[in-house]
């Protein structure tokens, strides 16, 4: 992932791990209105996981409202012919930023996959458009996503469920809810599959900013990152459903707010890395821009 000068290509994803502050101060919504453009953001709130859009929508319209975009407005897409609307694509069109509320993360790729929204998604995203999610919005950003598995179990053949995604932050799977519902049996589970990727664990309240390589972690809980790339050995192939799985040499990173993770070299930062490296990409925008 790249990001270049603010006229270029330019991904941002706040990627959230459920249960954020609505009210009060709420610095994880704050930072998705601030991003996406502070008083004048006009952000566009996808209902598309969820069976009830309204009371999905509800909380964000208010709050985002409340912190100071300067337009706000549900994106229900309840089926495929939605997604391909002329007027949700003018809507997408004219948005700063798309928030994926929560529900069923599979609901949002079977109504999107293939479709003519979609396809403005990802060109929108890469020419600037700010995309956040949050519970089932934040799993489906993963190239292939967790939707489903068992919690609070040790890890286990069938412990968990995948499919594809978006795949909008590659080489990364995300678990949401993540300390609260004990998921990281099912997240090692699926790096005993598959040790390339990194696996993502979000506690609620919680979010990383990935933009310019890199991932910058705030709120009030912690990232939990998993790095099998260079473990030594795992009995994924040879064990039963219901087993435990063998899983060595697996790195363990827990990141509270302030730190970071770069995604290149596999490595946490400190937040003055993190700050480091915020203020250099700073300069490189403005001297980059005319």
């Amino acid at each position: 992932m790249r990001m270049a000068a603010i006229r270029g290509e330019h991904t941002v994803l706040i990627i959230i791990g459920g249960g954020e502050a609505k009210e009060g101060d709420a610095p994880i919504l704050t930072r998705v209105v601030t991003l996406a453009g502070g008083g004048g953001a006009r952000i566009l709130v996808c209902t598309a996981a969820s069976e009830e859009p309204e009371p999905a929508a509800a909380p964000y319209l208010r709050a985002f409202r409340r912190l100071g975009a300067a337009e706000v407005a549900a994106l229900d897409i309840p089926h495929r012919r939605a997604a391909s609307s002329p007027g949700n694509l003018r809507r997408l069109r004219d948005a700063t930023a798309l928030f994926f509320a929560g529900g069923d993360q599979i609901r949002i790729t079977a109504v999107l996959g293939g479709t003519p929204l979609e396809r403005l998604l990802r060109r929108r995203f890469r020419a600037g458009l700010l995309v956040a999610g949050t519970s089932a919005g934040a799993s489906v950003v993963s190239s292939t996503m967790v939707v489903g598995g068992e919690a609070e179990v040790a890890p286990q053949m069938n412990a968990i469920r995948l499919a594809p995604g978006l795949g909008l932050l590659p080489g990364v799977v995300v678990d949401q809810h993540f300390a609260e519902r004990g998921r990281i049996g099912r997240l090692l589970a699926a790096l005993a599959c598959n040790p390339r990727p990194l696996a993502l664990g979000l506690d609620e309240d919680t979010a990383v900013v990935a933009a310019d390589g890199r991932l910058r972690v705030l709120g009030s809980g912690a990232a939990t990152i998993c790095d099998g790339r260079r473990s030594a050995f795992t009995n994924v192939s040879e064990t039963a459903p219901g087993q435990p799985l063998a899983l060595a040499g697996v790195l363990l990173h827990i990141l509270p707010s302030g730190y970071g993770f770069d995604l290149k070299r596999r490595r946490p930062l400190r937040p003055e890395d993190t700050r480091r490296a915020h203020a250099a990409g700073h300069k490189h925008e403005s001297h980059a821009s005319p």
